[in-house]
Parts: C-alpha cells; sequence; structure tokens
C-alpha cells in the first residue's frame, strides 16, 4: 500500500506536520505532534480505523485517496506464478504435495 497523507494535506495548502495539528483537532481528533510526524514522514505499519477516519473528515478526503494499492513486488522466478489467477486451471509449477522419500525398507512399527 501506498501512503498519501502528504498529498492529500498539499491539496489542503498543507504542508508541515505542524500544520495538521490544527486541523485535526477540529475534527476531535488529539494525536501527539510525534504521532503526526510519524504518519508525515512515512509509510506507517497500522492506522486504527477510528484515526484513519478522522483524518479522512479533517482532510475532507477519502480513504481511497490516503491509501492506494500498490503491486507486490515479485521475486523474478515465481513472475508467471504471481500473474496466474488462482483455481485457473494451468498446470501447477511442482508438486502440489511433497512426495514421501522411499527407500525399499519398510517402517518399522511404533512401539507397544
Amino acid at each position: 500500500m501506498k501512503w498519501n497523507l502528504r498529498w492529500a494535506a498539499a491539496k489542503r495548502d498543507i504542508w508541515r506536520p505542524s500544520d495538521l495539528l490544527p486541523v485535526f483537532e477540529a475534527v476531535g481528533f488529539t494525536p501527539s505532534l510525534s504521532k503526526v510526524a510519524a504518519l508525515w514522514s512515512g509509510k506507517p505499519i497500522s492506522v486504527r480505523l477510528d484515526d484513519l477516519d478522522k483524518i479522512c473528515a479533517a482532510l475532507d478526503c477519502t480513504v481511497a485517496d490516503l491509501l492506494e494499492a500498490e503491486p507486490v513486488a515479485v521475486a523474478d522466478g515465481n513472475r508467471d506464478q504471481a500473474k496466474r489467477a488462482v483455481g485457473d486451471g494451468g498446470a501447477p509449477s511442482g508438486p502440489v504435495r511433497p512426495t514421501p522419500r522411499r527407500s525399499g525398507q519398510r517402517r518399522s512399527l511404533p512401539p507397544n
């Protein structure tokens, strides 16, 4: 996900995290300046839904304005597999289940 708080704030002529505090307080959202600075400076690991709702109300935007889906980074070897839809019926790239090793001897029975 891409976090677009700066873009949503810029649409309202807000260019610094300290300028967000009065806008947030107007809707009843009172985070600390350090929390606002953390939201401003990078992508948060988690955001409470009620906080997200208050941020959207303060900036007069939607959740889709703040969060934008990005394609997931895929290793080069799995690129074709990532593009294939689940259940598309294509041949799997490897065995579906691991196959047991058979060494010619039968397994011993467990102790009584």
